[in-house]
């Protein structure tokens, strides 16, 4: 058990860390047509304290979603698949990564990979991500603070990002976001 949390220890310094690196490296140019409207601090000002507040709680209540060993494995295993799938997602744009919404000059709609099942699979790994930290915390409560507001600001900031699309791309983003699923593919 405690080499399991050790792995979790380690994932979660990883994650934080990548992020912070995908903040500090990815940033918009100064061509870029910038369009965040905030959506960069909204999500850091919900994350952090998102993510404290659930790991408090679940040291202080005991909600458990399951009394059992395997769901700590299932948070673990989820933490890592959306750290190495967002990282894959986010190398696979290239260029086209901004940590804030915005359009570059030449910037064309990225439809292949899995960008042909979801229009946000970045997002999509990263709300896995969460949710792993949730079922690893083995919290009713922790697993609702750590996932709805992050969902809440995550949803916010598609809107603003879609707007920018559809402002640039027209009915090219029109069509690719009538063919393809927001965040879950095949559902939603």
């Amino acid at each position: 058990m405690n080499a399991l949390y050790l792995l979790f220890y380690s994932s979660i310094a990883g994650w934080f860390l990548s992020e912070i690196y995908y903040k500090q490296k990815f940033k918009s140019e100064i061509n870029d047509q910038k369009k965040d409207k905030s959506t960069l601090n909204i999500l850091w000002v919900v994350i952090i304290p998102s993510v404290f507040l659930a790991v408090m709680v679940s040291k202080l209540t005991s909600f458990h979603i399951r009394n059992q060993y395997w769901i700590l494995y299932l948070g673990e295993i989820l933490i890592v698949t959306g750290v190495l799938f967002r990282w894959m997602i986010i190398k696979s744009l290239g260029k086209f990564f901004t940590v804030d919404v915005s359009i570059k000059e030449d910037h064309q709609i990225k439809k292949e990979g899995f960008y042909r099942f979801v229009r946000h699979p970045s997002y999509s790994f990263a709300l896995l991500t969460f949710l792993g930290l949730g079922l690893f915390l083995n919290n009713w409560f922790s697993l609702f603070i750590t996932f709805v507001p992050t969902f809440s600001a995550f949803l916010y900031r598609i809107k603003v990002e879609e707007q920018a699309l559809i402002q640039q791309f027209g009915n090219e983003y029109l069509e690719y976001k009538r063919t393809t699923k927001k965040l879950i593919p095949f559902v939603y």
